[in-house]
């Protein structure tokens, strides 16, 4: 509530301003700490949190000390926990002081998950990146960045800054300033357009990218390909992992391991936390947990769903308030309206938006797509009960859906509030309670 009255009575350009001096003193109260380590920085629509773990692992595969930061977890060295501040980015005196600690560890590499939010905001300033790393860009957050161009151009601004920043010394060995992108998606030359001493790019097909896929196979456990020669296994469903691996293994090479290695690190990633993550508690049906906030990331989760072996399938989904895009709500409602047997359509996190009316935003798409109130639509403000509904009513073989949150660990409700909440844990103790079969 503060913010926004502040918002209505000061200048952008002094808002803009006080971020900026933020961002540069708190990286100077904990010792500019991003100068001590390689940072490698992840931004896009989707997959960012996937990519940034997978390069944390491959890098670890090839005997290094690693820290990370992403929309699901944060990393020091070895110690390992999920994101439960409820921000992609964390504010720049939280980034900061994670960064010193990573270095306090021993960490060569910090991976960061840099959203446009924050680049608006500036936490990116106090930070000297040595990769900018580019996955996809669809319309995701254009409200709040005021149209596309505006978003597109928010996530520029990180490989703008790649090079304003002097190249460092790790080891004894000058840094290169490297721009990684992702080749297929239709953006990657604007990215590509920005100055860096070295320019990699990843695809799955292209063979004119640095690192491509070939023979991709996707089942309903798991997700394999070629580069090269080498057959890689993912644990991981669907084919989207790829572009993720892809980036993770072009990052990885560039920074000197052996792809043998970089496999055994790829394969040995069971399940991101809440990104595609089945729920086995002993059930006769499966439970998938997934993120996919937005239509692009949904119909992505859809195609993996397509290869499982299913009866019904329920899912149980909403959309966020707080700003975030209106004009998806219907169009998320029509697509699980489309894809599934039942839409149970559900609280995601409100912000101090009416919940009813997102909900009914969303419901009037499934109801577009020929869904029924009561009989193939339900309508179940608590998110708990929207859950428990879909867990009675699913059989033996059917498959239960339930999107939007994926690990995040609150809610974000009326009035600033934060409530704790994971969609995991909900979904556990309701399957070994009685109150469901």
């Amino acid at each position: 509530m503060l913010k926004t009255i502040i918002r209505k009575v000061v200048p952008e350009s002094l808002i803009n301003l006080y971020h900026k001096y933020l961002a540069l003193l708190s990286s100077t109260i904990y010792g500019n700490p991003s100068e001590k380590m390689i940072v490698i920085g992840v931004t896009g629509t989707n997959g960012k949190s996937t990519t940034v773990n997978l390069i944390a692992k491959c890098l670890e595969s090839g005997g290094y000390k690693v820290g990370l930061t992403s929309t699901v977890n944060f990393k020091v060295a070895e110690k390992e926990w999920l994101n439960n501040k409820k921000m992609t980015m964390l504010g720049r005196f939280q980034l900061q002081k994670l960064l010193k600690q990573m270095v306090e560890a021993g960490c060569r590499y910090a991976i960061i998950e840099t959203s446009s939010q924050g680049i608006v905001q500036s936490r990116h300033l106090g930070i000297n990146y040595d990769y900018a790393v580019f996955t996809n860009l669809t319309p995701e957050h254009i409200e709040a960045h005021g149209g596309f161009e505006n978003y597109k151009n928010a996530k520029g601004e990180l490989f703008k800054h790649l090079t304003l920043q002097p190249r460092k010394k790790i080891d004894g060995k000058e840094i290169k300033k490297t721009i990684v992108a992702n080749l297929d998606d239709e953006h990657a030359p604007f990215f590509l357009s920005f100055p860096a001493d070295k320019k990699l790019t990843y695809s799955d097909h292209d063979h004119s990218a640095n690192i491509f896929s070939n023979d991709i196979q996707v089942t309903n456990v798991g997700t394999s390909f070629r580069v090269g020669e080498t057959k890689i296994d993912l644990k991981l469903l669907g084919a989207f992992n790829v572009y993720n691996s892809l980036a993770a293994i072009v990052v990885a090479l560039e920074e000197g391991v052996e792809l043998k290695k970089i496999k055994e690190g790829l394969e040995s990633v069971p399940v991101v936390p809440g990104r595609m993550e089945l729920i086995n508690e002993g059930q006769g049906f499966a439970v998938l947990v997934d993120y996919c906030p937005e239509p692009y990331s949904m119909r992505k989760m859809y195609e993996t769903v397509a290869l499982m072996q299913k009866n019904k399938i329920i899912h149980v989904f909403g959309s966020c308030g707080g700003g975030r895009d209106v004009a998806r709500r219907p169009v998320l409602g029509k697509l699980v309206g489309e894809k599934a047997d039942i839409a149970i359509v559900t609280n995601e996190d409100p912000y101090d938006d009416e919940p009813t009316l997102i909900i009914e935003q969303v419901a009037a798409g499934a109801v577009e797509a020929g869904k029924v109130a009561g009989e193939t639509l339900y309508k179940i403000e608590d998110r708990q009960v929207a859950i428990e509904k879909a867990l009675n009513l699913a059989k033996s073989g059917d498959l239960v859906l339930v999107t939007g949150k994926g690990s995040e660990q609150a809610m974000a409700v009326n009035g600033g509030q934060y409530i704790p909440w994971d969609d995991r844990s909900i979904i556990r103790n309701l399957l070994k309670t009685a109150k469901v079969r």
